[in-house]
């Protein structure tokens, strides 16, 4: 039986042992914190062994994997350690993807993912889709696949969920911008933020859509050197070439392969700039997965 350590006991970490052990995996959890009560008795109601204020090495090191926490440093002691002897470290949510057939909408940014993660979970909630919430919103990831079988899943993923996904695939891949943010855990160095961001595309092919800020120059730079396999869906406020949401004569308009969708951009819920892309992003969103106009408006305009 393969041996899966969960190093953080949040909710991403109590999630990824419910579902390990599920999957039959010899499950140990270990938090160098104290964990929550709601968490250990998710734990303790499955018999899944656990440890807090601590890291025990002698039961850490022999794991054929590691699930980090997103809070955890990489150059924390036991990661060091564990890298050093080659085990590898994945992300509750690259996990999680693994036992999953269910389209991805997987949102990003340095700014304003929050909203649209939300925007777009209301979308589909309320055209009738089976769609969860995950990522930095809603329950884990991992603890849905486990515990439910959605259709869609709608993911909130920062640059440190990103960091530890390798084969994750994002049917829908959302930017919506890249400022700089949380540079100590990068090396100061921008260039390693925009590729932890950028890893939102990895392994997307030309059935996937990755719909992005068409004026953010750092997105725009990435685009010309990276070539994304996926179909582009760039927005802006104004008309450009190529973009595919955007507004017009006090209307926003989203093109894709399902047709054109108008609204009086005056009945949008959100106001102001930044949640003009945010209704933009989700819109497309949303048309990708063919959802009528008219549940598509009266979201746009009730959230």
């Amino acid at each position: 039986m393969a041996r899966i350590v969960i190093l953080g006991a949040g909710e991403s970490g109590a999630g990824a042992a419910v579902l390990a052990q599920k999957k039959g995996f010899d499950t140990f959890v270990s938090d160098m914190s104290l964990i929550k009560d709601k968490y250990k008795a998710m734990l303790n109601e499955r018999g899944i062994q656990w440890e807090e204020g601590k890291h025990t090495e002698e039961l850490i090191l022999n794991a054929d994997e590691v699930i980090k926490s997103p809070g955890i440093p990489n150059d924390a002691p036991i990661i060091l350690k564990l890298k050093n002897q080659g085990t590898p470290i994945i992300s509750e949510i690259e996990f999680a993807g693994r036992y999953t057939n269910a389209k991805m909408i997987c949102i990003t940014g340095s700014n304003g993912k929050t909203t649209t993660t939300s925007l777009i979970y209301h979308i589909f909630k309320k055209a009738g889709l089976n769609v969860g919430l995950a990522g930095n919103i809603g329950q884990s990831l991992a603890y849905q696949v486990a515990e439910c079988n959605y259709d869609y899943y709608v993911i909130e993923l920062s640059s440190f969920q990103l960091d530890n996904m390798y084969k994750f695939h994002a049917n829908i891949a959302v930017l919506m911008n890249i400022t700089p943010d949380h540079l100590d855990r990068y090396g100061f160095e921008m260039q390693n933020y925009v590729d932890a961001k950028f890893r939102i595309i990895q392994n997307q092919t030309d059935d996937d859509a990755f719909i992005f800020w068409n004026d953010d120059p750092i997105i725009a730079r990435e685009i010309a050197k990276r070539h994304p396999q996926a179909t582009l869906y760039p927005f802006a406020e104004t008309h450009e070439a190529g973009v595919k949401g955007y507004t017009e004569d006090k209307k926003i308009i989203i093109e894709t392969s399902n047709g054109t969708f108008t609204m009086e951009e005056d009945l949008l819920a959100l106001s102001g700039t930044h949640n003009l892309y945010n209704s933009l992003a989700s819109g497309i969103a949303s048309k990708l997965v063919d959802i009528h106009d008219e549940n598509l408006r009266a979201s746009l305009s009730d959230f």
